[in-house]
Order: structure tokens, then C-alpha cells, then sequence
């Protein structure tokens, strides 16, 4: 990371300005849980984390769209085109990409450089190359395409903050980071081995889900729950509330899919009613104060 270029970084332009609307454009349209959650978080804080997870979102699209036509070559050429285009946008920061763009001013603002952003490209480029996946594959994955998510947002939140030990938050944000993907996972089990021909699980047979299999996976995102809210208490005023709903939310999500028999998770997507969604968050506004 270019540390020059962020003292001299100025104040924001209209260039600035418009990238980060379009960042928060891209959330709203791909994520309502995420775009409830982020509501709750104090600026910069708020901007900072939509520019981040506006190009995560970009770069699933690129992997994810089901569109047959769009084949493995194009989608391998946009992918390295968008990383080189952050690779250098983190070292000039700028990008004629809105959204890559917006994510450069967030990384050179609050610490985000290619020990974390060279992971996520590589379990992206991971999803153009499905092979039979191995405990060891399936954790390089996971560290890549959500751990370091996690700890994305911990550097925005506890950017130009010395009262708190990235450090010692770094475990909570990784764990949050793995539930909130298994999670994803294994309610997206269907529409991955159907429409995208991908199984995550190493050692699952998708066809023959069983409700053991179901419980042993809760299991372990459990594990990754419980480490996650063991640090939310630690986390800054301006973000505690936000984290508060998305591991709520996933919480939520976990307990509907363990009271769900495992061939219906196979046919169909568990969600969590709006209505609940806003009890969730009411709970985390009035629930506690601090």
C-alpha cells in the first residue's frame, strides 16, 4: 500500500462521492439483511464497509452468474482484469471502476492491503475450477472468500482507533467471517450442486444429505458463533450494534435450518421473514444501549 499516497489523500470529489452512492447501489440490490445491518453503523464506518463489500459482491458475480454462455475463459479474463484493476487502484487510488474505486479509498483509509485482498482472489478464482474438495481446500476457501472479509471489516472498524488490539479481535472476525459463509453454504446446498455444479462440504455426498450430515455442520458453525460473540463486546461503539444483527441474523438463520429435515434443505432455500429481520434489529437498538 502506497503509505504517501494516503497522507496526501484530499478531500472527497465528486468522482469520490459518486463511487461510494454506487458501491451502496450494488448492496442494497444484492444483500437486504446486510443492507438492514449496515443502517446501524455510525459513519465513515457505514461507507467504509458498503465500498468493501461492494466488490466482494462484484467479484461473486463474475463466479456465480448461472448464465451458461457466459463460459470459464471470459469469466477467468474478468476476474484477473478486476483484481489487477485493485491491485493498482490500491497503489494510485484511483479506478475507472465506481466500485473499485470506492473500495480503494476504503483500503488506503483504514489499513486494507494485499495480505488480505490476494486471499479473496484466490478462492474466487477457486470457484472457476471446481475439483473434489478436501479439508485442507475447503479451509484455504473458506480463509479466503470469508475470513478475510472478517477481518476487512475489522480494520474499517477499528481504523485510526489505537484503544483496541486488531490482534486480539483478529480470531472473533475470522470465526464470524466462516459462520456467515458455511451458513450460506448450506442454505445455497441446492442452487450450488444444481444450477452451479459446486459442493463446498468436503465429504458430502449432496445426493444422499442426511440429517446427520445437517447437524454435524451446525455444529461447527456453531463453534465459529460462539467465538464470534465472544468478541462483538470488544468491538467500538460505531460498529457493536451492526455485528450484533449479522451474527443475530445467522444465529437465526442456523436454528431454522437445524429445525429443517435435510431434504427439504436440499429442495429449497431456508430464509428469515422480514419480520423477524426487524425484531432482530429492534433487539440490538433497544436490547442494550451499549
Amino acid at each position: 500500500m502506497n503509505l504517501m499516497l494516503l497522507s496526501r489523500r484530499p478531500v472527497a470529489s465528486l468522482y469520490d462521492c459518486v463511487s461510494e452512492r454506487s458501491a451502496a447501489v450494488v448492496i442494497s440490490h444484492y444483500s437486504s439483511s446486510f443492507g438492514l445491518a449496515s443502517r446501524l453503523l455510525a459513519e465513515p464506518v457505514r461507507t467504509h464497509i458498503r465500498s468493501a463489500y461492494a466488490l466482494v459482491r462484484v467479484a461473486d458475480e463474475i463466479v456465480d452468474n448461472p448464465d451458461p454462455a457466459l463460459g470459464h475463459g471470459p469469466r477467468a479474463t474478468m476476474l484477473s482484469w478486476l483484481q489487477a484493476d485493485v491491485r493498482h487502484a490500491l497503489q494510485t487510488g484511483y479506478s475507472a471502476n465506481l466500485v473499485v474505486h470506492a473500495f480503494a479509498r476504503t483500503a488506503l483509509a483504514c489499513g486494507i492491503d494485499e495480505e488480505l485482498v490476494g486471499p479473496f482472489f484466490e478462492s474466487m478464482r477457486m470457484d472457476l475450477e471446481p475439483t473434489v474438495i478436501t479439508p485442507e481446500s475447503f479451509e484455504r476457501y473458506v480463509y479466503g472468500s470469508a475470513e478475510v472479509v472478517g477481518l476487512m471489516c475489522l480494520r474499517i472498524f477499528l481504523a485510526g482507533d489505537r484503544a483496541y488490539d486488531y490482534d486480539r479481535l483478529a480470531p472473533g472476525a475470522r470465526s464470524l467471517g466462516a459462520a456467515f459463509q458455511k451458513v450460506n453454504f448450506l442454505r445455497d446446498l441446492a442452487d450450488d450442486h444444481d444450477t452451479l455444479g459446486r459442493s463446498y462440504f468436503p465429504g458430502l455426498d449432496v445426493n444422499q444429505f442426511c440429517d446427520d450430515d445437517r447437524d454435524r455442520i451446525l455444529d461447527d458453525i456453531a463453534a465459529d458463533l460462539d467465538a464470534a460473540a465472544a468478541v462483538i463486546p470488544e468491538l467500538p461503539s460505531s460498529s457493536r450494534r451492526a455485528v450484533r444483527v449479522g451474527h443475530a441474523t445467522f444465529a437465526e438463520l442456523a436454528a431454522r435450518l437445524r429445525a429443517t429435515p435435510a431434504a427439504e434443505i436440499r429442495r429449497t432455500r431456508v430464509r428469515v421473514p422480514d419480520t423477524v429481520k426487524v425484531r432482530l434489529v429492534a433487539a440490538a437498538l433497544y436490547g442494550s444501549r451499549s
